[in-house]
């Protein structure tokens, strides 16, 4: 079983103004492409050949030998994930369950984005900050290059690219005002909503 590259949520100009197609050209079609073509070629005749993207993850998180593997296959999933992340009527306050959650546990939704905002602009060089849920409670967390919660045993909720193509050639080095950007503009509450269902449905099982 080989990979192939999913499909976009949305049509490739659907997150203009604030996501340009071009950006979307080469982040989805260039950077997201490159790691689904490299993991095939990586996985040929290797004992995870067969195995779907979060085994491979799993099995190839923290060994040194396989770090290749792990880097485009959390890429690969990764960049799906941020995908679903955004909507075209995306951004704003979240609603439903999400933004119960969200005051419980950061206090305010300001809180949060406050707390989401500050991540995004403090990984330095390449990475992903995360709203995640663990032991029950929502936290931010970010992670460097390829990394990404659930190896850590923490629940992804939303994530934000904040890797410089994910942002360059609409704000060029103005990462804070593309994080705002995806906050007030982009961030999908409904895919976050459906990740927290999932989630609560899993720990009740």
């Amino acid at each position: 079983m080989s990979f192939s590259l999913p499909d976009l949520p949305y049509a490739i100009d659907a997150l203009e103004p604030h996501i340009s197609k071009q950006t979307l050209e080469f982040h989805h079609g260039k950077h997201h492409n490159a790691y689904v073509t490299n993991l095939n070629k990586l996985l040929e005749g290797s004992d995870l050949a067969g195995k779907s993207l979060e085994e491979v993850i799993e099995a190839s998180a923290g060994d040194n030998a396989k770090v290749g593997i792990f880097n485009n296959a959390a890429q690969i999933w990764n960049h799906t994930f941020y995908w679903h992340s955004m909507a075209p009527s995306g951004g704003g306050a979240p609603s439903g369950a999400i933004a119960e959650k969200i005051t419980a546990d950061f206090g305010s939704f300001e809180a949060f984005a406050d707390e989401f905002k500050q991540a995004g602009a403090t990984q330095f060089g390449s990475g992903w900050a995360w709203l995640v849920l663990e032991g029950g409670k929502l936290k931010v967390t970010k992670t460097a290059n390829a990394d990404l919660p659930f190896t850590k045993g923490q629940t992804p909720i939303l994530t934000m690219d904040v890797w410089e193509h994910a942002y360059y050639l609409d704000f060029q080095n103005r990462r804070p005002d593309y994080i705002s950007t995806f906050l007030d503009k982009l961030v999908n509450w409904e895919f976050a909503n459906e990740n927290l269902k999932n989630a609560s449905t899993q720990a009740a099982a």
